[in-house]
């Protein structure tokens, strides 16, 4: 297998984890350099169902690239795991443990928003930038003040604002929001709290109301007296922002208190088959938020097949093809090998790129629709441009799929932002984490 992946599980297993050390692989006299990825995963705890989608679709693209072309003109791609269990502080450890492996690290994807959160400071200092794309903190769209985050193709307070527009559509209307009441069910974690002062904001724009339901995440299966209390309040809709075993819970106990599927709408974290599969048929018509397309019919699959699937070379069991959340992780690979290719282009065709080259080619990343058909991932990528300013991205839009009973399909073409109401708002809080960090915004006027 030409990618080396190494997995750290369990931090305190065994006596290399005992000390702390991290063990590197010793690499043969007159090898030439790899690019190193460091990968953040969680394939083992309560929120395995989703990490080990998106640790499989995020390291078979890098195999793909590494056997479909040598890799990125010549230059492998290393993908190095280290087992986090979805845990900020060992999230941390695991940032400190790879950030120095082989060349430096290129770019770190937590998956988390609470090791993002815990991240931002120490990355812009080692200057490596962080991709956490939907997720973390919504703020750092600003790059003038985080210069080192990106968040594209949109945040979690536009994707409040996008599924609030598709609430709207059905009702008739942004002006058919006024009276409704929103049951709010979140993972009781700074992810699940993110994108609450945007509801707050909403609430005395539109009329709505809303009532918060966190979950704690030491009891994400336990969920019956939550439900219990949504049975009583009757509301017009469900919105979730889920993870992990708390998703497929939440959609059996809606089922069990017969509570209307289609108005059931998860955020694109609680998109994944984990969610309905327990429920079986009773999870028919449950939406989802989603940045990019379900399943597998995508040019990019053939290749997939061809050069990693059929040759024994895909991540963990091989067994999450086609999957949401597999195909969040190779959405997250694809965009970060193109920049990696821009920063060759501009630092050195064949040349491994540090970290500071790879936040300036992230930070000129524009993907047309006709870059996405090339790479054979029309429906997969959504287009892509981003600015020193705006690392969301320009066009931040959401879809919304539905589950059928046996498969996700999109019922929506892309759903708008309301970015003029969020965009303040993310200015406003970068401008305050300024103050109290410090820090002058960079100029991104010319």
């Amino acid at each position: 297998m030409n990618i080396t992946r190494k997995a750290l599980l369990g931090l305190a297993a065994g006596a290399v984890m005992a000390t702390g050390a991290f063990v590197a692989e010793p690499k043969p006299a007159g090898a030439q350099e790899t690019q190193v990825i460091p990968s953040l995963v969680y394939r083992t705890g309560p929120f395995a169902p989703g990490g080990i989608s998106l640790a499989d679709g995020f390291a078979d693209y890098f195999t793909l690239i590494n056997e479909r072309d040598g890799g990125i003109n010549g230059v492998k791609l290393e993908v190095v795991e280290c087992e986090t269990g979805y845990s900020t502080d060992r999230g941390v450890e695991c940032y400190d443990r790879t950030k120095n492996e082989g060349s430096g690290a290129t770019f770190y994807s937590p998956w988390s928003t609470g090791i993002t959160y815990a991240l931002i400071e120490k990355a812009t200092q080692d200057k490596i930038p962080i991709l956490s794309m939907g997720y973390g903190r919504t703020s750092a769209a600003d790059g003038r003040y985080f210069p080192y985050v990106f968040n594209f193709p949109s945040t979690y307070w536009n994707q409040a604002t996008a599924i609030m527009q598709h609430i709207a559509n059905l009702e008739g209307g942004l002006d058919k929001l006024d009276g409704l009441d929103i049951a709010y069910i979140h993972l009781d974690h700074p992810y699940g709290k993110e994108p609450i002062p945007t509801l707050d904001v909403m609430v005395s724009e539109f009329g709505f109301t809303y009532t918060p339901y966190p979950v704690p995440p030491a009891s994400m299966t336990e969920q019956k007296s939550i439900f219990l209390q949504i049975r009583r309040q009757r509301p017009d809709y469900i919105v979730m922002w889920g993870w992990g075993a708390m998703n497929g819970t939440a959609v059996q106990e809606a089922a069990n208190i017969n509570f209307p599927m289609d108005k059931f709408i998860g955020n694109w974290w609680s998109a994944g088959e984990d969610a309905v599969e327990a429920a079986g048929e009773a999870a028919t018509g449950y939406k989802a938020a989603s940045f990019h397309g379900p399943g597998d019919d995508y040019p990019v699959y053939a290749d997939l097949k061809t050069h990693v699937y059929d040759k024994g070379l895909a991540a963990g069991k091989g067994d999450q093809m086609g999957r949401v959340l597999y195909n969040r992780g190779l959405n997250n690979a694809i965009v970060a090998v193109e920049a990696i290719r821009a920063a060759q282009a501009e630092f050195g065709e064949g040349e491994v790129i540090t970290g500071e080259q790879m936040q300036w080619a992230l930070e000129q990343l524009t993907l047309t629709p006709q870059d996405i058909a090339d790479l054979g991932v029309t429906g997969l990528v959504p287009p892509t441009q981003i600015t020193c300013a705006n690392h969301e991205g320009e066009n931040p839009a959401v879809l919304i799929q539905q589950w059928n009973g046996s498969e996700y399909e999109l019922v929506t073409d892309w759903v708008p932002a309301m970015k003029e109401l969020t965009r303040p708002l993310v200015e406003q809080e970068a401008a305050q984490y300024g103050q109290e960090q410090g820090i002058e915004p960079r100029d991104c006027t010319t």
